[in-house]
């Protein structure tokens, strides 16, 4: 008897393929995309169309309440509180492994939840891992680092050992309704010409504060909000100085945004709390990321009951809290576990 997989339409390229492999594969396929009240009617309609063409059953699930309470509320606390978020981790925590899996499971009965997610699972002993995928352009382990083990036993990802390219060459030979669909990097509850700066400034009254320089104290300048900036930040900030000035932190209580050079943006330690870690060890030497779009970098962490404390073995750019550290291990690159910066 073949098994059930829903798998996750986004109208996407990647979820139409995830779809078409599977159901070449021989399993009982149906379609399933997640709908609130900031989505695209594209969305739904693309989504439907392969689900059409692959001749698959096709559901949609109205998240619009969680989505709303945590992603874009989580969104808009995260950065009053002086953090950067970064939404599509709690997507993927509250919605796509939270509201769409247990509907897969439950409501439709499937034995997996799959999506278009460059990783790759295996079972190692009984404990499932979460592997680099083959296209090396490709790490979506970051933000797959709170899967649980009864989410990873019950999860597909199909694109796991092909190329980006190759996606793209399946959706063109099976005339698929999104062949040529582009990716989208954008936040997705902000449409342009909104831009977060934007959606922000709308959302919370403008207060003046202090452009501090964080190495002597000097008032620089004013701002009209904080949660405006981000660490690390060099365009927008609106000041002329002799050499370029950066964003080096951020204290909402007093709204202050402090400025300096580029190297004081460099740190070689830091310490986070409630690291979980798929490893017996509390003193290894691992990989990390403190953002998505960086390389990961050699690190050693000592554990302790409370906190862990990260030496990296080179200074590391703008730390900043709110995002996600993340730890894979140091030979295989499988991931680790991770936890969010504060």
């Amino acid at each position: 008897m073949s098994k059930r997989t829903a798998v996750a339409l986004s109208g996407g390229l990647d979820s139409s393929v995830t779809a078409l492999l599977l159901k070449n594969q021989g399993y009982d396929v149906a379609g399933v995309t997640f709908i609130n009240e900031y989505s695209d009617e594209s969305i739904l309609s693309n989504a439907q169309k392969v689900a059409e063409k692959l001749e698959i059953p096709f559901y949609s699930v109205d998240v619009s309440k969680e989505f709303h309470k945590n992603v874009i509320k989580y969104f808009e606390e995260t950065y009053y509180a002086g953090k950067t978020p970064n939404p599509c981790l709690m997507c993927n925590r509250y919605i796509k492994w939270g509201v769409l899996f247990d509907y897969a499971i439950k409501e439709l009965g499937c034995d997996y939840l799959a999506t278009g997610h460059y990783a790759d699972i295996r079972n190692d002993g009984g404990v499932y891992k979460l592997y680099p995928a083959s296209d090396e352009h490709k790490d979506q382990l970051y933000f797959l680092f709170m899967l649980t083990q009864n989410q990873l036993s019950r999860t597909l990802f199909p694109l796991s050992r092909y190329k980006k390219e190759e996606v793209r060459r399946m959706a063109a030979e099976y005339d698929l309704p999104n062949k040529s669909a582009k990716e989208s990097q954008d936040i997705c509850f902000i449409k342009p010409p909104m831009t977060a700066k934007k959606y922000l400034n709308c959302l919370f009254t403008a207060k003046e504060g202090n452009f501090v320089q964080k190495s002597d104290g000097k008032i620089l300048g004013r701002h009209t909000g904080f949660w405006q900036y981000t660490v690390g930040q060099r365009k927008g900030i609106g000041l002329s100085a002799p050499e370029p000035l950066y964003v080096t932190g951020i204290d909402a209580s007093s709204n202050t945004v402090y400025l300096g050079r580029k190297e004081e943006l460099y740190s070689k330690t830091l310490r986070v709390k409630n690291l979980i870690l798929n490893s017996p060890e509390t003193s290894l030497d691992v990989l990390v990321k403190i953002r998505y779009n960086m390389k990961a970098v050699h690190a050693h962490i000592e554990m302790s009951e409370t906190e862990a404390e990260i030496l990296f073995s080179e200074p590391v750019s703008a730390v900043t809290k709110g995002q996600a550290c993340v730890v894979y291990d140091i030979k295989d690159g499988h991931l680790l576990g991770g936890t969010f910066i504060e």
